[in-house]
């Protein structure tokens, strides 16, 4: 699936939530939807189904605010059936903060079995 269907899935699976209610208790995303915490990770969309491209510096700074305010929502977002609709590879999308140069990334930690 190339770069620009999976943007569109992820624009058609957002714009859904519209219809869908969401339960807006604190989880690994806190407050946030874990659909629209994934919305804000559209720039990365590229770099999360390829290890070779390169990850657009919008990327790397929407996954360092999430890292710091809410470490665990990476991993949830990576590892949800929103993502594996995206087309989005869980073991690439994980290397994006070592690729941005994230420090304070939970160096070593893997989500899940992934």
């Amino acid at each position: 699936m190339g770069c620009n269907m999976r943007a569109w899935v992820v624009v058609v699976l957002v714009a859904s939530n519209v219809f869908i209610c969401d339960v807006y208790a604190a989880g690994e995303c806190g407050k946030t939807p874990i659909r629209s915490a994934a919305a804000s990770l559209s720039p990365c969309l590229g770099a999360a189904g390829n290890a070779r491209a390169a990850v657009p510096p919008s990327c790397c700074s929407k996954v360092a605010a999430l890292i710091k305010t809410a470490p665990k929502c990476l991993c949830a977002i990576m590892l949800s059936p929103l993502a594996k609709q995206a087309g989005i590879k869980p073991g690439i999308a994980l290397t994006i903060p070592k690729r941005c140069s994230i420090k304070n990334r939970q160096a070593g930690k893997k989500c899940g079995s992934k």
